[in-house]
């Protein structure tokens, strides 16, 4: 049983006595129901056996109806993540993985072609891999958490049914939060269609619930930090080269490259663990989440030269660069960028799946100037 001194509502309430949040309902009402979920998930776990053959058969036995699982929508800054992260820490199992969903679905991709590889050298003979992967994941983690719940990739898209139609019948529990409800998941997505029936799987896994509130915290947190240069303009790109320059300590600059499956990522200009890329060289390639995630694993300060107005003019474009900040704020990374607008003017047409997740974007890059995220993930720069 959960001690009630850790449990979520406990720790939400403690940090408003001490005046380090605002008294809000709404996320005291998801406190509460995460709170259950732990309460569920420990009382849904089999008895301890005395031997192998008795956890085989603890595990097939159906002592508990099966866990349903939390997806959590709001808008962006409404403390999703704050809650989530609570929730992982408080709950008291050992098979548990908190990730973003891009570097989880980044996992899930080279896990399979792993399997592929095996096939044709002959060491399987499981011609799906989806069945090997979803046990092998479960294996790891019986409690997946999902911060962002996003899809964008058609391929991505087009296994999710089937990857989480295994999880949920081995007895998976998900929790995500999100910025979309369901329904607008992979909205206008190409072969949207083939989507849909995991939407209907994840109703019947997961309660839908609304973090309804008007404050996004975020925005209380920032206060100007300069890693965001607009518009663009020679005073711009001068201060651009002089943040290099004291990110760097002045080191000397090359090119390189990173291997990835065969192929290689192109940096342009790199020094220590910074890397310089221009918004052509990161968002008009076909680079995707494993690609940025590769890049981050080297390098945690990335400069951004000259990104541009967004919008359904550049669709893909779009796409990636809100993968790209997605992947940069989940990996805790420091950007330094030149743009023509400041964040929250830069689409400019709010239209499909982009249009939403765009707010998103918006908010992150707004925290990511902030004070307290540059002394979270410090480098040569100091705020001033």
């Amino acid at each position: 049983m959960l001690n009630p001194d850790d449990s979520i509502l406990h720790k939400l309430e403690t940090l408003v006595a001490a005046g380090q949040r605002q008294r809000d309902s709404a996320q005291s009402a998801i406190a509460r129901r995460l709170d259950h979920l732990t309460a569920e998930l420990l009382a849904s776990r089999p008895s301890r056996k005395a031997n192998a053959l008795g956890w085989l058969f603890a595990a097939r036995k159906k002592d508990h109806p099966p866990v349903r699982g939390l997806y959590i929508h709001g808008g962006v800054g409404r403390g999703k993540t704050m809650l989530m992260d609570m929730f992982f820490d408080a709950v008291p199992i050992a098979r548990k993985r908190r990730a973003h969903f891009h570097e989880f679905m980044a996992d899930v991709h080279e896990r399979i072609y792993k399997h592929r590889q095996k096939l044709k050298n002959g060491e399987t003979k499981q011609a799906d891999p989806i069945p090997p992967v979803a046990a092998e994941l479960f294996g790891e983690a019986r409690l997946l958490c999902f911060d962002e719940f996003s899809v964008t990739d058609i391929a991505d898209a087009m296994i999710l049914a089937r990857l989480f139609g295994e999880l949920f019948a081995k007895g998976c529990v998900l929790v995500a939060t999100s910025n979309v409800e369901p329904d607008d998941l992979y909205r206008d997505g190409l072969n949207r269609g083939l989507f849909l029936p995991f939407i209907d799987l994840l109703k019947a896994n997961a309660e839908i619930i609304s973090l309804d509130t008007e404050t996004d915290y975020r925005l209380n947190k920032t206060d100007g930090h300069p890693v965001w240069l607009a518009p663009l303009g020679p005073e711009t790109e001068a201060a651009m080269d002089r943040a290099w320059y004291v990110e760097t300590g002045g080191a000397p600059v090359a090119s390189a490259e990173i291997g990835r499956k065969g192929r290689k990522i192109h940096v342009p200009a790199a020094a220590g663990s910074s890397a310089r890329f221009t918004f052509a060289d990161l968002c008009a390639e076909p680079l995707g989440a494993a690609d940025y995630l590769a890049i981050l694993s080297r390098y945690n300060t990335i400069f951004l030269d000259h990104v541009p107005h967004l919008g359904p003019h550049l669709r893909n474009e779009t796409k990636r660069f809100i993968i790209l900040v997605d992947a940069l704020y989940d990996q805790g990374a420091r950007l330094f960028a030149s743009a023509v607008a400041e964040p929250q003017h830069l689409l400019t047409a709010k239209k499909g799946t982009e249009g939403f997740e765009f707010d998103r974007t918006v908010s992150r890059l707004i925290e990511m100037q902030s004070a307290e995220y540059a002394a979270q993930h410090p480098g040569n720069l100091t705020a001033r």
